[in-house]
């Protein structure tokens, strides 16, 4: 692999833009590309993200006449630079000429991020994961979770800072594993309840890392409260920012040291076993009695280099 590639990419990863973070101290330099006719942006409404209306499907980036003419008057953030040019998302979801903005809109249209980043380059997914993130953030955390007074934007959108009692918040990604565990030729797949229920679809298991804890233990935590198994052997596989709102899902497989299954009546539907034959199946849409997650999940890639006897 070259110097600059990554060993696994998921849809959401592969970003390409230089974040900046020397640029984003200077808050003049800030304001100036604001301002410029050079620079880019990728406007969100309501989740939904503006993309071309032409094949192929492309990320649909704004220049400040355009963003005039359809009126927009929402802060911008700074996403990063690439070939000389400065990319900034902004949200229009509370703007008042919402019905306007679109008409004016012609040749782009809005899009639900997840649909949209099945059919985009996978680069531009990354850029997509960055901005609905950083937007979701800024909407969330408008005041001090110190004093609970009013906070400003700083750094570009990289940061909030509160003038009552001067406490900088950054945004937060919630770690979240998630593991196919295997025993010889079988794996573990589950059902969350309320997610997956009364469907023949199942997917790997997973759940947030807890406060002071390692990888390798909030698997074998989350495998054995979910599904009454312990585990061996942790293995990494992958990582894949999931912007919704904004975890980082860390994928592994782990091996089975037992293999009796206790449910978690609360937490789950279904655990069940799986032999590798049902699961090629299953990944070539052969068969209907087991159904996975699609590869926009990082669930997908997990079972699938399992079932192809990627791992040991």
């Amino acid at each position: 692999e070259g110097a600059n590639e990554l060993p696994t990419q998921h849809i959401f990863a592969g970003n390409p833009l230089d974040r900046g973070e020397r640029e984003r101290r200077d808050e003049k330099w800030i304001n100036y590309q604001t301002g410029s006719e050079s620079s880019k942006f990728l406007p969100l409404w309501n989740s939904k993200v503006l993309i071309s209306a032409r094949e192929p499907l492309k990320l649909a980036w704004l220049d400040r006449a355009e963003l005039e003419k359809a009126k927009f008057d929402s802060e911008s953030f700074l996403l990063g630079m690439q070939n000389g040019f400065t990319y900034f998302t902004i949200d229009i979801s509370k703007s008042p000429q919402s019905s306007e903005i679109i008409e004016a809109l012609a040749d782009y249209q809005f899009e639900d991020s997840r649909t949209a980043a099945e059919q985009l380059d996978l680069e531009e997914t990354g850029i997509l994961a960055q901005a609905r993130a950083q937007i979701n953030w800024h909407n969330r955390h408008g005041f001090c979770s110190v004093c609970g007074n009013e906070t400003i934007v700083t750094r570009g959108g990289q940061k909030r800072e509160c003038n009552h009692c001067k406490s900088e918040h950054f945004p937060r990604v919630d770690p979240v594993i998630i593991m196919v565990v295997h025993d010889g030729e079988r794996c573990l797949l589950g059902q969350s309840r309320g997610r997956l229920a009364a469907t023949n679809r199942y997917s790997a298991l997973a759940g947030f890392v807890d406060q002071a804890e390692s990888i390798e233990e909030a698997v074998a935590r989350e495998v054995m409260e979910e599904a009454g198994i312990q585990v061996k052997n942790v293995t990494y596989h992958s990582s894949q920012p999931w912007p919704f709102p904004s975890s980082l899902m860390i994928g592994c497989h782990a091996e089975a040291a037992t293999t009796e299954i206790i449910m978690d009546t609360e937490e789950m539907t279904d655990v069940k076993w799986f032999d590798r034959h049902e699961v090629l199946l299953a990944l070539k849409g052969e068969t209907t009695d087991l159904l996975i997650p699609g590869p926009i999940a990082i669930a997908h890639h997990l079972i699938r280099s399992w079932a192809q006897g990627e791992i040991d």
